[in-house]
């Protein structure tokens, strides 16, 4: 290997791994002198000159002319007859230079100076990219699906780079081919066998508030910040926003004109559902804000224990809970109170309307008692079984069943 074909590897590893000019000639120039050092034993008077765009790559010996036979140490010295054959006028304690050609160092030091050029190009290129998403660790990152396999997906960034999205921080109703995009936050930059793993997530509750930073300008110009996060990552999430600002609604800033701007978001999460709060340090409210969409009557706080007895209406209890009890869950991970519902006793409440019973009586069953004047289920108990039979077309077995459907209600 010549000084050309050494140039001509050392551009295809600055092409390929994308290292600035400066550093790789650093690494070229250390490789070259720790050659130099092996055959030579010190390489304090040598240049090595490196000009990469040229392709040219000079090794310069510097020693000093001495009387011949005067010699005590050959790597710094040169006897006057051997430096008059590099230039004549040469003078004893003058300083000659001698080009080394790299074919001198033999092909097995060459070889070994371009293995250690390659590992250095690699530890670089690791300890870059370690860098580079270390302090991109909560970022957005957008790449590409290269390889799916049972446990986790590999992803390209634009450069390259491979970043691996584990089974485990997808939502469960992802689904990617190969060739797709896909957008995830940077989690976390591991070291494993001296290579940089970066791990993406979709499920984190981070990656759900930088989606809003980019969707809501308020967010990122810090009108409007996010106080909590919590998810269950395809089914709910609940975002508390709080507003510095009097003339911001913050809650209609998130959502935007008709949905405009959460859209956008609930399509990135496979349509989960996104509950935007007002914060507040008032923690009734909170928790009332935070139960959302159901409709408190009141509530009982136990700091001490940081539980919270919420009473509702009959009709109210199961979209406080919610589908798989999802936002009870969230209302208490995020107010911090662990949440008990209670179904309010037939004292405490006024009334159920007939529509609420439209699973387990037919509609055409509850026109016939609107048609008399019976809304709710009070005012259809308020009468007796023969006065129903009386004023409706319904069957006395048909009255008997309704009512008993409407009593449970209330028990």
């Amino acid at each position: 290997m010549n000084a050309d074909e050494l140039i001509e590897s050392f551009q295809d590893f600055k092409e390929l791994k994308n290292i600035d000019r400066v550093t790789m000639m650093h690494i070229l120039e250390e490789v070259v002198r720790n050659m130099v050092r092996k055959e030579y034993e010190d390489d304090e008077n040598f240049d090595v000159i490196i000009n990469p765009d040229k392709g040219d790559l000079e090794i310069w010996r510097n020693r000093t002319i001495v009387e011949d036979g005067e010699v005590e140490d050959p790597i710094h010295e040169i006897e006057y007859s051997h430096a008059i054959k590099i230039e004549p006028d040469f003078e004893v304690g003058e300083e000659v230079s001698e080009e080394v050609k790299i074919h001198d160092f033999g092909r097995r030091a060459i070889l070994s100076m371009r293995q250690n050029l390659v590992a250095k190009i690699q530890e670089l290129e690791k300890d870059t990219i370690y860098k580079k998403y270390k302090d991109r660790v909560g970022d957005i990152m957008t790449g590409e699906v290269y390889q799916i396999w049972k446990r986790e997906i590999l992803v390209l960034d634009d450069e390259g780079n491979e970043l691996v999205l584990p089974k485990s921080e997808q939502i469960p109703t992802d689904y990617f081919k190969k060739g797709d995009t896909v957008r995830a936050v940077v989690s976390k930059v591991d070291m494993r066998n001296a290579s940089p793993v970066i791990i993406l997530s979709r499920t984190s509750p981070v990656f759900l508030e930088r989606l809003f930073e980019m969707e809501v300008p308020e967010i990122f110009d810090g009108l409007i910040t996010i106080k909590k996060i919590v998810r269950e990552p395809g089914e709910r999430a609940k975002v508390a926003v709080e507003s510095y600002d009097d003339r911001i609604d913050p809650v209609g800033a998130c959502v935007g004109m008709k949905g405009s701007r959460i859209h956008g978001i609930v399509r990135e999460l496979r349509n989960e559902n996104i509950d935007v709060i007002n914060f507040t340090s008032n923690p009734t409210l909170f928790i009332q804000r935070s139960l959302s969409p159901a409709k408190i009557t009141s509530i009982r706080l136990d700091d001490e224990k940081m539980r919270a007895e919420v009473f509702l209406k009959p009709d109210q209890v199961s979209l406080a809970i919610g589908k798989g009890g999802h936002n009870i869950k969230l209302a208490s991970r995020l107010t911090s109170y662990e949440i008990d519902v209670y179904r309010e006793s037939e004292e405490d409440f006024e009334d159920v309307d007939l529509e609420e019973f439209v699973d387990e009586i037919d509609h055409w069953i509850i026109d016939e008692l609107k048609a008399i004047g019976c809304d709710t289920a009070k005012s259809v108990l308020d009468l007796s079984v023969s006065d129903l039979v009386k004023r409706t077309d319904l069957e006395e077995e048909t009255i008997k069943e309704i009512v008993g459907i409407l009593r449970a209600e209330f028990e």
